[in-house]
């Protein structure tokens, strides 16, 4: 009989769907409360009792896991993200740790076309005012007269650009890894330095991991460099951004805005600044919105877990 530990947020409502499937496979579950992700001590209060989990952003440092070897096997990431866990220490005690690569390319590319539409047509802006009793035009822009900087063309970079190519946008981007000619070719992408996709750039979207490369990568420095009528979004990982620098760069104008999906620390403290900015827009780490693919994610999450214990693939998770 295997222990498995769920703290996915987005499976621990809907787990009792997939128990029949799991305990009919020699699993039992312990389904834990948890808000936005589990910390190193959480994790430490059940070290030692579970073969596996479903987790989300949980913070599996190398403590929590040594404290959680030799009996942990497996942890099956819901979703792509995995720099919450420590992989080098998963590797070096024999934890396997699977994903779902590709899982929200289509919601979260919508998601950042959409902030790039509500900031140069102005609706939310509008609409607030005309609510307030305001009859104001506010100027607005068209798409076709913006260019797009691209900061990590992988797959959610890439459907950003398709997106943004419909609508005439001038398409940059920067990677540290080679790009594929044919989609460059394709889309028209100038690919460049990040220093001048950031004084190029009407907007700046981030779709890059969060590793040793990119974390802060936009701070102070990198933020002085775009231009004052810049936007900046983040769809990715909240600590890309030197959260304290980017206040300090919209209280002075040194960009014009900001739509955020991710934070250096979430939920996002009350006490934020960013809360009471006008010009930024700020969702609660929701781009991946989509009950679709969130429903490809829960089986994919569940086949890895199987792969990772060593169990057949039941006919019920089998990709169709």
């Amino acid at each position: 009989m295997y222990t498995i530990l769920v703290t996915a947020p987005y499976m621990t409502p809907i787990i009792d769907r997939f128990r029949p499937l799991l305990e009919g496979n020699s699993m039992k579950l312990i389904v834990a409360p948890v808000g936005e992700r589990m910390t190193e001590a959480d994790l430490l209060s059940y070290a030692g009792i579970f073969d596996g989990t479903l987790c989300g952003d949980d913070l599996y440092t190398a403590r929590a896991l040594e404290a959680c070897a030799p009996r942990l096997k497996v942890i099956s990431k819901w979703g792509t993200g995995i720099d919450s866990i420590d992989q080098a220490a998963a590797a070096r005690l024999g934890i396997m740790v699977g994903r779902t690569p590709n899982a929200f390319t289509l919601p979260v590319a919508d998601t950042v076309l959409g902030y790039m539409l509500a900031f140069v047509r102005r609706q939310p802006w509008m609409d607030r005012a005309m609510k307030s009793g305001e009859w104001r035009k506010l100027p607005g822009r068209s798409l076709s007269e913006c260019s797009l900087g691209v900061v990590g063309v992988g797959n959610i970079g890439k459907a950003v650009m398709r997106r943004a190519r419909a609508f005439g946008m001038q398409l940059l981007g920067t990677d540290i890894v080679p790009v594929a000619a044919d989609f460059l070719a394709e889309q028209r992408v100038e690919m460049t330095s990040l220093e001048d996709l950031l004084g190029r750039a009407d907007f700046v979207s981030l779709h890059c991991d969060l590793n040793p490369t990119s974390f802060h990568l936009i701070n102070a420095r990198t933020l002085s460099l775009m231009r004052p009528a810049a936007v900046l979004i983040n769809s990715a990982r909240g600590p890309i951004i030197d959260e304290p620098a980017l206040v300090t760069a919209l209280q002075n104008g040194a960009i014009a805005g900001a739509a955020l999906d991710v934070y250096e620390h979430e939920p996002l403290p009350a006490s934020s600044p960013l809360l009471k900015m006008d010009q930024v827009m700020l969702a609660p780490h929701n781009a991946n919105s989509s009950p679709a693919a969130w429903e490809r994610v829960h089986r994919s999450t569940l086949r890895n877990l199987f792969t990772g214990l060593g169990l057949a693939i039941p006919p019920e998770l089998e990709e169709k």
